[in-house]
């Protein structure tokens, strides 16, 4: 069973926890080997005129690098991440944590624990504010 499906549920969380305004950060982790890259880093950022972008963040061995994405951008991205060379996707909310995992056999679950950060990122408490 491919695990894209499973994966897609994931970010339809992720999506969700923006709009509710529960969101605090995305982590990718658990390389596969030893990699150049060692996570990613996503958080919501306001640019120019309160236009929301996700910052995607790569930290590598010896650097780390940021790009900016629209929310739709930015799932195709970590997607080609998953299984080369990452094997799970944290997602961090107000609310819960949500945790995406490949097992060996590379299928994919999901799963909820209790939340880790207690209040939302801090552009998202600024987006609420201003009613974005």
């Amino acid at each position: 069973m491919s695990y894209e499906p499973i994966f897609a549920l994931f970010w339809e969380r992720v999506k969700q926890s923006i709009e509710d305004k529960t969101f605090a950060k995305l982590t990718l982790a658990k390389t596969i080997g030893d990699t150049e890259i060692k996570n990613v880093y996503v958080r919501p950022v306001l640019l120019q005129n309160d236009v929301m972008k996700m910052s995607v963040i790569s930290r590598f061995k010896t650097e780390e690098t940021e790009s900016f994405y629209s929310l739709e951008e930015t799932y195709p991205i970590l997607f080609s991440l998953i299984n080369k060379p990452f094997l799970s996707a944290l997602l961090f909310t107000s609310e819960q944590d949500v945790v995406f995992k490949l097992n060996k056999k590379r299928a994919g679950s999901i799963t909820e624990q209790a939340p880790t950060f207690l209040n939302p990122s801090d552009v998202i408490l600024e987006m609420k504010a201003k009613g974005i």
